[in-house]
């Protein structure tokens, strides 16, 4: 039992550390590819390539001031970004990364919690994070910040909803919420995989994502384009970083989820390991996102929402009719 407990701590320790390094990466990843779409050169006078401009950005965030304004509910204003943090780590639990393997005659299962309802935790445990923005715009005293965490709201619930009834039809041809089931379920090759099986699902639930995550063009929570940051307007230094640091490691949670739902996980594909299989997926669907957002201009809250409710919605809905048809038939 002790074993096991420490196991369990270990894995923690080294998903928050890992996650946390690569979310501060993918911020590098991300300004070199939208100046590569963008011809021009990105980070490149810190360190060879600009690659220490995530060190210097971190120091920056650690040694700018903590400002708080006046009128500002202090304590939840503290507690919105601890709380986006929390929802994209304790969220990876049910994820299992890579396959098991063995160090030393030990047996590792790169999974932190294998439970029978592992992707409906992922989920839960997601949209917890819609609390993040909302209690920090309401707590800021700021109407602009307000605006932003009515976004939110707004845009999270509504892509929860169809990202939720999306993943249906997929679950219904597993008969399992577990992911190492899900990853299982694959293992017979390439077709096997869900993508073939249910194409519609994967585009929708792909989308959903990139709205749930506040991803470019999808980002009415945060909206570059505006002089202010909607939700975030009053937030500086390391509060700051810490929403932005749960965005990408939230990004790569979906990355790994979608991988292992419909592209066969960490199954081996011909000569190429599973483990290795699955980090080039998700590497795929990282440069997709930001791909995404070097390409398609913004949307309108009310384009946004019409797309929600009155397409992707009936289309889930159709989707899951038609695979009950076939199952049954």
């Amino acid at each position: 039992m002790s074993a096991f407990i420490i196991e369990t701590l270990i894995k923690i320790l080294v998903l928050v550390l890992v996650f946390s390094f690569l979310g501060g990466f993918a911020t590098y990843i991300e300004r070199k590819i939208l100046a590569f779409f963008q011809r021009r050169l990105g980070p490149s006078y810190v360190g060879p390539y600009g690659l220490f401009q995530v060190l210097a950005d971190g120091i920056k965030l650690f040694s700018k001031e903590d400002i708080i304004p006046k009128d500002a509910n202090k304590l939840i204003f503290t507690l919105a970004p601890i709380i986006a943090m929390m929802s994209a780590f304790v969220s990876m639990a049910p994820i299992p990364f890579f396959g098991n393997f063995t160090i030393f005659g030990y047996t590792v299962h790169p999974i932190i919690s294998d439970i029978n309802m592992g992707l409906l935790f992922f989920l839960a445990a997601g949209s917890v994070g819609i609390y993040a923005p909302l209690l920090g715009g309401l707590a800021s005293g700021s109407k602009y910040s307000l605006i932003g965490s009515a976004r939110a709201a707004i845009q999270l619930l509504s892509f929860e909803v169809v990202s939720t009834i999306t993943i249906l039809a997929p679950l219904m041809l597993i008969g399992s919420l577990s992911m190492v089931e899900i990853n299982n379920y694959q293992s017979d090759g390439i077709l096997s995989w869900l993508v073939f099986k249910q194409p519609l699902a994967f585009v929708l639930f792909l989308v959903a994502s990139y709205a749930e995550l506040n991803r470019t063009p999808f980002d009415l929570l945060e909206h570059e384009a505006e002089i202010v940051a909607g939700y975030a307007t009053e937030y500086s230094g390391l509060k700051w970083g810490m929403f932005f640091l749960a965005e990408y490691a939230h990004l790569f949670a979906f990355c790994f989820v979608i991988s292992i739902i419909f592209f066969g996980g960490y199954n081996p594909i011909w000569f190429i390991p599973g483990g290795i299989a699955i980090i080039l997926k998700v590497c795929f669907f990282v440069f997709l996102a930001m791909w995404a957002r070097a390409t398609f201009p913004h949307v309108r809250p009310d384009q946004l929402m019409r797309m929600c409710w009155k397409i992707m919605m009936p289309l889930a809905l159709l989707n899951i009719l038609i695979t009950s048809i076939v199952i049954l038939l």
